[in-house]
């Protein structure tokens, strides 16, 4: 990658100042319009099991957890370290504080993202790209888009890793690309992009060094301040049998079809506004001006994202979002070639779909939220806040509900069953279970046995009598003592039984 004046040409650019914005209207209409979009998420606590699992994270950290040892999860350490510094600022009581976050994390994004247009397209395309940017992170599921998880904390990153790249700041791309990774590890996807814009501008070797340095030095050090072997292993190595789609059937693509097709039906106005001007281009005369123009590595950062949502083959619907980010700024690049009034009929299309997508947000099923509560009301019937409890299930939402501390750092069945929502049954049993999860966890049964095992398996595969080691468990040193909701409720056979809380239970049924 040799300098070359192509690249003194594009430092000069890269200099350029923007077109003339008027930002402070800009952001402010962002902020009303992430601030009426996500106005939802209030309206329901948890949105999904990832808000119970981190929630729950939070709690163990702040009692002496170790991530990564007796707090686990396969996700990197950015999003359960912000849940732990928002508890311990505002208490453990409420996700409000993450609503407030995602709040931000989303406008920080739309706003990037406007920039991004604004230098590329144009003021007309700054406010297209920011108000689409918007308008994309509801177009899912509201338990997808809402949730202050992941994803949502991981865009604004990514935006950035390319807001740095065009401009030619290798380094600050890098650590973006490293902000993303910690986020959530697909978003390292967007180092394709931002290599994509290195390779344009002939950089040359040191940008690309300063790159990979930048991208490479913040995770290793996370690695060494958690341990490099227990890092690598539960955000990297040890999900290969979660990873496979063996056995899965046609399971995996619906889900796959459903987000694409939601995310598709979110964005339709400016899809088509795309076709439109790809068709264009296709027919345009030699010598004159391609639309589009600018676009190259916006193409490369959706194929890219796109990629990295199918890793795994699990198509959970909130892994779609990383397509956010290009979809909106290809949405914006298509509507600037069109005219202003059909720019502008786009544009209001977009915002007549998401209203929708908000609408559904308020009138979304409560079903299995009120199921946690009720399952959280019984714990807390037959247990005293000290004593701690093994949800079996997919649920960990249930132990901050019931403010109860989990007997096992393993807060889903997951680990020690293979079971996953988005894969369905297949390959599920002790045999899938990660390696070596099942000697540690029945090493945490002798060492502080349960008070209440509660199998919250419903019908499913993983339940607790499809699972020797843990029915001979129950078998032994349990009893069981009620059924909610077709949850089953076992409390520990000794002196300790309380009949004076039993009393206050549900009678089992």
């Amino acid at each position: 990658m040799p300098s070359s004046p192509t690249a003194e040409r594009h430092t000069t650019a890269a200099s350029a100042k923007e077109p003339a914005v008027d930002w402070t209207r800009l952001v402010v209409v962002l902020t009303a319009l992430t601030v009426l979009t996500r106005l939802p998420s209030f309206a329901r606590t948890p949105w999904n099991p990832d808000e119970g699992y981190l929630a729950t994270q939070a709690r163990q950290l702040a009692d002496g957890g170790v991530l990564y040892d007796t707090v686990v999860d396969r996700k990197p350490p950015f999003v359960p370290l912000l849940y732990r510094g928002a508890f311990a600022v505002f208490g453990d009581d409420s996700l409000w504080p993450l609503r407030v976050a995602a709040i931000v994390a989303v406008l920080v994004g739309a706003v990037l993202a406007a920039s991004i247009a604004a230098r590329r397209w144009g003021e007309r395309a700054a406010w297209t790209a920011g108000v689409c940017y918007v308008f994309l992170t509801v177009g899912l599921k509201p338990e997808d888009t809402q949730a202050a998880t992941f994803e949502v904390f991981m865009l604004p990153w990514t935006v950035a890793a390319i807001w740095y790249a065009e401009r030619a700041r290798w380094l600050g791309a890098g650590l973006a690309v490293a902000g993303a990774v910690l986020s959530k590890q697909t978003g390292g996807a967007v180092l394709l992009p931002v290599l994509a814009l290195l390779w344009q501008s002939r950089a040359g070797w040191a940008a690309f060094v300063r790159v990979s340095a930048a991208a490479a030095l913040p995770v290793v050090s996370a690695a060494f301040a958690f341990d490099p072997g227990r890092f690598l292993y539960w955000i990297a190595t040890g999900s290969g049998s979660y990873l496979s789609a063996d056995g899965a059937g046609i399971k995996p693509l619906l889900r796959a079809l459903a987000g694409v097709g939601l995310l598709t039906l979110a964005a339709l106005p400016l899809v088509v506004a795309l076709v439109r001007v790809v068709r264009s281009r296709a027919a345009a005369r030699p010598g004159t001006r391609a639309p589009l123009s600018g676009t190259a590595d916006l193409w490369v950062w959706l194929a890219a994202s796109l990629g990295a949502a199918t890793v795994g083959f699990q198509f959970f619907g909130h892994y779609f979002l990383q397509l956010v980010p290009p979809l909106a700024l290809l949405g914006a690049a298509a509507l600037h070639e069109l005219t202003a009034r059909a720019a502008t009929a786009a544009l209001a299309a977009t915002a007549l779909v998401a209203c929708g997508y908000v609408g559904w947000g308020f009138t979304d099923s409560r079903a299995e939220v009120d199921h946690a509560r009720r399952l959280a009301d019984t714990v807390r019937s037959y247990t005293d806040r000290k004593d701690r409890v093994l949800l079996w299930g997919m649920h960990p939402e249930g132990y901050w509900l019931s403010q109860r501390s989990p007997a096992s750092r393993y807060l889903t069945a997951g680990f020690l069953t293979n079971f996953s929502g988005g894969r369905g049954e297949a390959r599920v049993g002790e045999r899938y279970a990660m390696e070596g999860a099942w000697p540690h966890f029945e090493r945490e049964l002798r060492r502080r046995p349960p008070e209440l095992i509660v199998d919250d398996s419903r019908g499913k595969r993983y339940g607790v009598q499809q699972i020797p080691t843990l029915r001979r468990h129950l078998a032994r040193h349990y009893e069981k003592v009620a059924t909610i909701d077709g949850s089953s409720f076992y409390l520990r056979n000794s002196p300790k039984i309380r009949s004076s809380r039993a009393g206050h239970a549900p009678p089992a049924r």
